[in-house]
């Protein structure tokens, strides 16, 4: 190879992958949700492919991986092709919460989330016609009786009971958490009155609307959709929390595509009409891409560990 040959050689290889990232994405995106069809994960994703579309010009695939909650997906995730066009939608407390539990075929620091865009705050419901109006009603009742206040949840070591675990130690209570097979068992128990309440998410009030109270949400600030709803940080309980729903990447796709691929889903997330359909259903929005991804990982993985030790999930 003459040195002009060599000299073309080099400079494709420093060139190619920004060339790369600078035209992605250049075909369809493969969006891989490890759950089923119908859920919260799914509902999101449907509202960005449009924006995405409208950003880029290409469409997003939305296929479904279900399987273990997610795992069978995470699992395989870093087997996949590495080039920007297959992704995966990741969650918490799941990717932490799981490899705690088992081998499941993935560390937490396995998955490569680019960007969390959203969370399902953790909301305490009541029937309607429940004597329980407020927040202290139910503390006092349940420090009447301990034990006795039964509430439903979407299902073990999830959000709901991991929301349930930490306000019965902030408010020294205890109360019987009753786990269901996802949010729509959950949500029958709590209209057949089968449960004193329910751990549910803000979404879960959009959908049951007049049937069910809200007596408080787990965020910084009210949910514009359900603004009658105060806070428990307002009502002096520090709870901030729910189901979070991000984006991820097999780990050994370039550094340069995962900063562009977060940077079409930080616009996305930037979208009044995106910010608005997700708002009335229920979502918050979250914005964490990669400056801040250190940081929150490791504060929630710090959070979420302690919490496992306290239920059991993990030896003490």
């Amino acid at each position: 190879m003459s040195y002009r040959q060599h000299l073309i050689a080099a400079t494709l290889a420093i060139a190619t992958p920004f060339a790369f990232a600078a035209g992605y994405p250049d075909k369809t995106v493969n969006y891989i949700i490890p759950f089923g069809p119908g859920g919260e994960s799914d509902v999101s994703a449907r509202l960005q492919e449009p924006v995405f579309k409208k950003l880029t010009g290409q469409t997003v695939a939305i296929q479904y991986k279900p399987g273990a909650g997610g795992a069978a997906g995470w699992s395989q995730l870093n087997s996949m092709a590495a080039d920007g066009y297959t992704v995966m939608g990741t969650n918490l407390p799941h990717i932490v919460l799981q490899p705690l539990q088992k081998d499941v075929g993935f560390k937490t620091d396995d998955i490569t989330t680019v960007y969390w865009f959203h969370y399902t705050p953790d909301a305490l419901l009541v029937p309607a016609d429940s004597p329980i109006k407020t927040l202290k009603d139910f503390v006092e009742a349940a420090k009447k009786a301990p034990g006795a206040t039964t509430l439903s949840g979407s299902g073990t070591n999830s959000a709901n009971h991991l929301a349930q675990q930490q306000f019965d130690k902030l408010a020294g209570i205890k109360t019987t958490y009753v786990p269901f097979g996802g949010t729509g068992p959950s949500n029958t128990a709590l209209l057949g009155k089968q449960v004193s309440g329910s751990w549910g998410y803000t979404s879960v009030k959009m959908q049951l609307g007049d049937q069910v109270r809200c007596i408080a949400v787990a965020m910084d600030a009210r949910h514009s959709a359900i603004p009658d709803c105060p806070t428990f940080k307002e009502q002096g309980f520090n709870l901030v929390g729910g189901a979070y729903r991000g984006v991820a990447v097999p780990k050994s796709t370039p550094a340069d595509v995962q900063a562009k691929l977060a940077d079409i889903l930080a616009k996305i997330n930037a979208d009044p009409e995106f910010i608005r359909k997700m708002e009335a259903g229920g979502f918050a929005m979250l914005n964490v891409g990669p400056d801040k991804m250190p940081a929150f990982m490791a504060e929630i993985k710090a959070r979420y560990e302690g919490l496992a030790k306290d239920m059991g999930i993990v030896k003490k």
